[in-house]
């Protein structure tokens, strides 16, 4: 039988989140800097934002099972 700590898998998952989200907003990061650009970028970033923040909430609220899920619609599996 294996045993799971939830806490530490909950860490990686985050951890994974972030990175993927850091990927996500590398190429808004360098149009957000450009004026004209700026405004459409920060709308794709408050996109991402938002995505995000829901699997954040997905993670916190999830068991086992759920998180195995997460990794695999993140990439991290």
């Amino acid at each position: 039988m294996i045993i799971v700590n939830v806490d530490k898998a909950k860490d990686i998952a985050h951890s994974a989140r972030r990175e993927a989200r850091s990927k996500e907003f590398a190429p808004l990061d360098i149009q957000a800097t450009i004026p004209f650009m700026a405004e459409e970028a920060e709308a794709k970033r408050q996109v991402i934002r938002d995505k995000y923040t829901e699997l954040q909430n997905r993670i916190d609220a999830s068991d086992v099972d759920g998180l195995y899920n997460i990794m695999k619609e993140i990439g991290g599996v």
